[in-house]
């Protein structure tokens, strides 16, 4: 990986700072969750369950990695370095998650509070997958706190972290697996096993960036301190990772997160994580709003530093 990398970096984190989703633009996303789509309608059926839903992740990330990795060769070979960085630069942005997370937690913010728990009930639903309809408001400002900590994982660390690993072919394919678990990951009936496949390789991708979002996240608010505290409290979530980044924040903000919800109709008991239930105020959004973008910003600066490192090593 060259010093081309880190202008790829720095412009897609711009532009994912500047613009988030581009809603009237082509998504890549979109892309993925519509070949997941098709493959699990022809596939999820009858017997070997597994097996095809296992043959479906295989194939759609391969295809992920392989079509970016050979669209950049190509462009490198022939000389286009200009359209190398634009192409790159698009794909990466496209990986990357944290305007549009941060505008949709203040959008549920914002809802609640001006429109009301109804009209907040359902601007949560977009954004979780927990049932919204008989939340309070504490829960609904619970819920949307931990989709954030959760997602600045999914949604910016980790597909960085690849990244930093792989390459733009890295963090697109780590995108596709993270789609995969958004859409058939669920232990319902008609995913527990056809989506099996794709949940546990999801967390496997997750396990280091999810412990990486929960150490930043500390750093960024000067809370080391909160380390022991993070891995006692994480290791008590149903996910393997998604209870670290929940912590950090529990911590920082000395609140309490998790505890039971309603799931696809089934109630999913949660271990609670932290023991203040206090009252989370309407500002609060604006405090876990700037711990995302800080922790967004210092990993790009750790990977910009590390790229210098590796290209001078």
């Amino acid at each position: 990986m060259d010093l081309n990398a880190i202008y790829i970096l720095i412009l897609a984190f711009t532009f994912d700072l500047i613009f988030g989703d581009p809603v009237k633009l082509p998504h890549l996303i979109v892309w993925y969750g519509n070949s997941i789509s098709f493959g699990e309608k022809r596939l999820n059926k009858g017997r070997y369950r597994f097996v095809k839903g296992a043959l479906l992740v295989i194939v759609l990330v391969s295809i992920s990695f392989v079509v970016p990795y050979l669209i950049i060769r190509y462009l490198n070979v022939s000389g286009f370095q200009i359209l190398t960085i634009l192409f790159s630069t698009l794909m990466l942005f496209y990986c990357l998650a944290n305007k549009t997370l941060v505008k949709e937690g203040f959008a549920v913010f914002n809802t609640l509070k001006n429109e009301g728990l109804d009209v907040g009930r359902k601007r949560l639903s977009w954004i979780v997958g927990r049932e919204t309809n008989n939340l309070s408001a504490q829960q609904i400002r619970v819920a949307t706190f931990e989709t954030m900590s959760e997602n600045l994982s999914d949604g910016v660390i980790a597909p960085l972290f690849y990244f930093l690993i792989l390459g733009v072919p890295g963090a697109m394919a780590y995108k596709m697996i993270n789609t995969f678990d958004s859409m058939i990951g669920y232990k319902n009936d008609r995913y527990i096993w056809f989506g099996k496949f794709a949940a546990k390789l999801d967390d496997v991708v997750n396990y280091i960036p999810a412990r990486i979002t929960a150490l930043l996240m500390l750093m960024v608010q000067f809370k080391l301190s909160g380390l022991s505290f993070v891995f006692k409290e994480g290791g008590k979530h149903s996910s393997p990772n998604a209870g670290y980044p929940e912590s950090a924040l529990a911590y920082i903000l000395n609140c309490r997160f998790g505890g039971p919800n309603y799931y696809h109709g089934k109630l999913v008991e949660k271990p609670f994580i932290g023991s203040n239930n206090r009252d989370i105020k309407h500002e609060e959004i604006k405090t876990v709003s700037r711990i995302n973008y800080k922790v967004s910003a210092l990993f790009c600066v750790i990977i910009i530093g590390l790229l210098f490192l590796f290209q001078y090593a």
